[in-house]
């Protein structure tokens, strides 16, 4: 079904269909809201969240190429354990990495699916395999605070920092810092 719009001079309409046409615009009492109010603030910052364990993880929606549940993945062997194997994303090959070890976390349990956020960095895109997806989200930098002493060594290295929210801590991830040394990029990986 194709929608169109068009102007009548006084009044905008659009058709949903070959013979209905409806009012363009909100609903009859509504007034639209300023453009300026629909913009987010210019500091605030956006995250695709998820859970590995009972942790709420997340990376700056920028980064994010897309999520899904996690398709068939290919073993490499002698690969290091933080590499889950590769997938095949419409033609390209991409770098499946275990975000569980990657942190310190121990493995997912038998029967429980990951699911992917495959994210774009400087050595292509690389799928973070996690447990569960969350919402995405803006902070604020008010609410924004460097790792504390008190977390795991390996999990602070990849840290961007953390939020403290209403109900919890949100850790934001720096997606560099998780590829960093692991050789994520397929080529590198293929190579060996």
């Amino acid at each position: 079904m194709s929608e169109e719009q068009f102007d009548t001079g006084s009044e905008a309409f659009r058709r949903i269909g070959p013979r209905r046409t409806v009012k363009a615009g909100p609903p009859e009492g509504v007034e639209r809201r300023a453009a300026k109010a629909d913009r987010r603030h210019d500091q605030n910052r956006m995250y695709a969240t998820f859970f590995i364990e009972d942790h709420f993880f997340g990376v700056e929606v920028e980064r994010v190429q897309e999520i899904f549940a996690t398709q068939e993945i290919t073993p490499v062997p002698l690969a290091p354990p933080v590499i889950a194997g590769l997938i095949n994303l419409r033609g390209e090959i991409v770098t499946a990495l275990e975000l569980r070890n990657r942190l310190g976390f121990p493995p997912r349990p038998d029967g429980m699916e990951a699911m992917s956020v495959v994210i774009r960095t400087a050595e292509g895109a690389v799928n973070l395999l996690v447990d569960q997806i969350g919402d995405v989200i803006e902070v604020t930098p008010a609410l924004f605070e460097p790792p504390p002493e008190t977390v795991d060594p390996q999990l602070a290295s990849v840290l961007g920092g953390v939020y403290k929210l209403d109900d919890r801590i949100f850790l934001a991830l720096n997606t560099e810092e998780v590829i960093k040394g692991v050789g994520a990029s397929a080529k590198e990986i293929l190579s060996k």
